[in-house]
């Protein structure tokens, strides 16, 4: 069965409080999916809200179609941009632990990524948007997003640029 996947991030400042949103649909099925960060950046949370869908997925093997609005997430896979990151181990780019953490569970499914303009009243990209807005809101319940915190460390001591 195809699964259709519509996926946003937000903060509230670049840094600042953030949160992701999820929208799962195959067949009947729908899931939503959200949780939000004390200090994070918009780019992590366009990110992570991809890698929290693929995580969810209870079988191998799937066919996905995500439809994000950051074209970030989209061209970075799409353009192939990615593998040459990997290529290089990474080296000097930002995200680098979400990004092994995409490439893990991406390479179980067949991804298909679909870039489509953000707030265009797309049902599913604004429920997307509100779930994470509300979960960037949510000061009693924001987590830590550790690897924002030890890539801000390594940002301090120049070892990452972009």
């Amino acid at each position: 069965m195809d699964i259709i996947m519509y996926t946003d991030g937000a903060s509230r400042g670049n840094p600042g409080p953030g949160g992701y949103g999820v929208v799962l649909m195959s067949g009947p099925y729908r899931r939503e999916i959200s949780e939000g960060f004390k200090q994070t950046t918009n780019n992590r949370m366009e990110l992570l809200a991809v890698i929290v869908g693929l995580e969810a997925l209870k079988k191998d093997g799937m066919d996905v179609t995500i439809y994000s609005d950051s074209q970030y997430v989209v061209n970075s896979v799409e353009k192939g941009w990615v593998w040459s990151w990997v290529k290089s181990g990474f080296k000097g780019k930002k995200n680098a632990d979400l990004w092994k953490r995409f490439l893990i569970v991406y390479q179980k499914h067949k991804v298909k990524f679909i870039w489509i303009k953000g707030h265009n009243e797309t049902p599913e990209n604004e429920r997307c948007d509100r779930l994470a807005v509300a979960a960037a809101l949510n000061t009693d319940e924001l987590h830590v997003d550790h690897g924002f915190l030890v890539q801000q460390q390594l940002e301090k001591s120049g070892m990452v640029s972009e």
